[in-house]
């Protein structure tokens, strides 16, 4: 005499659900990707190897919204965010000369971008960075840090400061990594 044995609806549940389960991962592991071209899948690549963003800071409006924008960018990949602020040293003092009140300027303006940054869960580093241009300073800075993005916001007006349009144009044109410039609107 055989004895029959009856299914529990429970363990037919549990086996509904593993079978799904491993109907949907082995669905998720053969999926082909969506084709694109190489173009594509470059541009892609090359946004993926930014790990460090340095970001120039000042007190100003437009400099607050670029940290922001560097922040939004590093989400993804959780990259670090650098911020620098960059005391301009006139060439008639030394490097290395005591600027009280430029040094605490920068550290207030880098508390600040530290907050910003805070906001958004990012690891980040300071650095208050003398140099006879600001420019400079911050080529100097990115190479010294191995950046691999510059993202900096710039004013709309040419006149509202004129250091920032200056640095711009040496970024522009000097430097060795990608740079992203945020202009504020009017």
């Amino acid at each position: 005499m055989t004895e029959q044995v009856q299914a529990s609806p429970l363990g037919i549940a549990i086996a509904v659900v593993f079978a799904v389960s491993m109907a949907a991962l082995l669905i998720w592991m053969f999926r082909v990707p969506r084709a694109v071209t190489a173009e594509v899948a470059q541009a892609r690549r090359s946004l993926d190897a930014v790990r460090v963003i340095l970001v120039p800071t000042t007190h100003a409006p437009y400099s607050r919204r670029g940290v922001e924008l560097a922040c939004r960018l590093a989400q993804e990949h959780r990259a670090e965010i650098l911020l620098i602020y960059v005391i301009e040293v006139p060439r008639t003092l030394q490097l290395n000369a005591p600027l009280r009140t430029a040094e605490q300027e920068g550290q207030e303006a880098l508390d600040t971008a530290r907050e910003v940054v805070a906001l958004h869960n990012l690891p980040v580093e300071t650095a208050v960075w003398r140099s006879r241009e600001a420019g400079e300073g911050i080529i100097a800075a990115a190479e010294d840090h191995r950046a691999d993005l510059i993202v900096m916001g710039i004013s709309s007006r040419k006149e509202h400061d004129h250091r920032w349009g200056r640095t711009a144009e040496t970024l522009l044109h000097r430097s060795p990594i990608e740079v992203v410039f945020d202009k504020l609107p009017e």
